[in-house]
């Protein structure tokens, strides 16, 4: 009986390391495997380019005239317009080894580690929270004009990232999810909502910087606002009607945000720019900047909802506490309150005074 006892660890040790081992065979076999069958390829490639003569000094009639295409030489054609007599535009290869390349690879991951980041900093700093008590008092920050075409210009912007990220990365993503007919089907209606979506959200772009541009002016306040961290790192940073911050996402949707537009409005109407290598620049254009401002776009989402206390309210009911102007936008609850927009009313201040900010 002691002796059957004492056998017992060394066979649980044998079973153990069987485990492993046989654990590390499927691995290396695994890793292994496709390495065979890149050898295979490669044997069966030289092979093939033996018997056709390359290693007699000759050249591979199928490279041959692979080369021949990429020359993006003029033939003869039926078909009519610029380029019709080209069979393949050269740039067209490197187009689409940019935007299955680094585009994708580098867009694939940016977005994912804007989001880590963001996570990360709710954890360490914690939502930016109204610090005096709430009397009641409100103060109109949003008309309901100004709350319609931002909810309107918010909507479709996320339409058009959802479809416009599907289209980018739906190959490598969404086929092992919908599997090929599935996303066949959605990346039809995707690429149908995309384009129809785009003119529609390129006024309301146009419409946003019309009405706020001159609410967005850079001054001296706002250099203040960035070197005291917008209020987010302990230190009180005064603001007007517009903080820096606000401003500064103002302009990047007044340039950035117009490249895009422009971009896509190229890629949806073909007819018009009808040179390739247009379209192609365009597709690269309106590609990283897009990515670029969804990346972003989640940093404003942020901070106007789950990372400042009192802030979505604004663009939900149009009014927000006299605590919260004073706290964030100190300059313009001052302006209001000596002009008769006393802060004891349920919402005060004149229209003029009442111009909301773009956050």
């Amino acid at each position: 009986m002691a002796r059957s006892e004492a056998t017992q660890p060394r066979k649980k040790s044998r079973r153990w390391r069987s485990m492993v081992l046989s654990l590390i065979v499927i691995l290396a076999g695994a890793m292994i495997a496709p390495l065979g069958g890149y050898l295979y390829v490669g044997i069966a490639g030289a092979q093939e380019e033996e018997a056709a003569g390359g290693w007699q000094g000759e050249s591979n009639p199928r490279s041959e005239y692979w080369r021949q295409v990429r020359e993006s030489n003029e033939g003869v054609t039926t078909a009519s317009g610029p380029e019709a007599g080209v069979l393949m535009q050269d740039g067209g290869q490197n187009w689409r080894q940019l935007r299955n390349g680094p585009i994708a690879g580098i867009g694939g991951w940016f977005l994912p580690i804007v989001l880590l980041l963001i996570g990360a900093f709710f954890l360490i700093v914690g939502r930016n929270k109204v610090e005096k008590p709430l009397s009641g008092a409100r103060l109109q920050r949003w008309t309901l004009a100004e709350r319609t075409l931002h909810w309107i210009t918010a909507g479709l912007f996320i339409l058009l990232a959802i479809t416009g990220l599907s289209l980018l990365f739906g190959r490598a993503v969404l086929i092992p999810l919908m599997g090929p007919e599935g996303f066949a089907a959605w990346a039809g209606a995707a690429k149908l909502l995309h384009n129809l979506g785009g003119p529609f959200f390129a006024v309301c772009i146009a419409l946003i910087i019309i009405a706020w541009i001159r609410h967005n002016i850079p001054n001296r306040t706002d250099l203040d606002w960035f070197k005291a961290g917008g209020g987010m790192t302990g230190k009180h940073a005064s603001a007007g009607r517009m903080n820096g911050g606000e401003k500064l996402w103002f302009w990047f949707i007044a340039t950035v945000g117009t490249a895009v537009c422009v971009s896509g409005l190229v890629l949806d109407f073909p007819n018009i720019f009808v040179e390739r290598g247009t379209m192609q620049w365009a597709n690269v254009i309106h590609a990283i900047l897009a990515i670029g401002w969804i990346g972003l776009f989640f940093g404003h989402a942020y901070i106007g909802t789950l990372g400042t206390e009192g802030a979505l309210e604004g663009m939900t009911t149009g009014t927000v506490s006299a605590e919260w102007a004073e706290q964030h936008h100190d300059l313009w609850y001052r302006e209001v309150k000596n002009q008769g927009g006393g802060a004891d009313a349920p919402a005060t201040g004149s229209a003029e005074q009442q111009r909301p900010s773009t956050s």
